[in-house]
């Protein structure tokens, strides 16, 4: 979900709304991500790994759009850190430094990156507007009761 945090321009000057992931389901959704992380740390490092790449690769999927690179960069370190400390609660001495750490989340984590188009873009692409069909008005309608065009049907009235 989205909060919309206000207005502004992109760097060519058009108009944008500026959208942000809503503080609190990030929140909620990390620690989410921290108790199964909890619960899981018994299991191999790599199939920690593949659970939350999937995990980050879906949330990436939703709410990597422009304007919100941030929290989706936040979101994905803090989701490295709870992994950490996750890892160093195996056992006393299992202490992981951040140089251990950096390959381990490079090698699973994907990156927080932008990941959908502006949305004028995508609606182009979607409604362009050199069809031949989308210069021409429909045919036919008309609101009003007087000067409604009958097609025949072929079916008595």
């Amino acid at each position: 979900m989205w909060t919309c945090v206000g207005c502004g321009k992109r760097p060519d000057g058009a108009f944008i709304l500026l959208r942000q992931t809503i503080a609190k389901r990030m929140r909620a959704k990390l620690l989410e991500i921290k108790e199964t992380l909890y619960r899981m740390c018994h299991l191999p490092v790599p199939e920690q790994g593949r659970w939350l790449g999937q995990v980050l690769r879906g949330y990436f999927a939703y709410h990597a759009v422009p304007t919100n690179s941030r929290r989706t960069t936040a979101f994905a370190f803090h989701v490295v850190r709870h992994w950490r400390r996750a890892l160093m609660r195996r056992s006393q001495k299992a202490h992981v430094p951040w140089r251990r750490m950096k390959p381990i989340a490079a090698r699973w984590i994907p990156s927080a990156r932008i990941r959908h188009p502006w949305s004028q873009q995508r609606f182009l692409v979607k409604h362009s507007r050199w069809e031949p069909s989308a210069l021409a008005a429909h045919a036919r309608i008309c609101p009003g009761g007087r000067g409604v065009t009958r097609v025949p049907t072929g079916m008595a009235p």
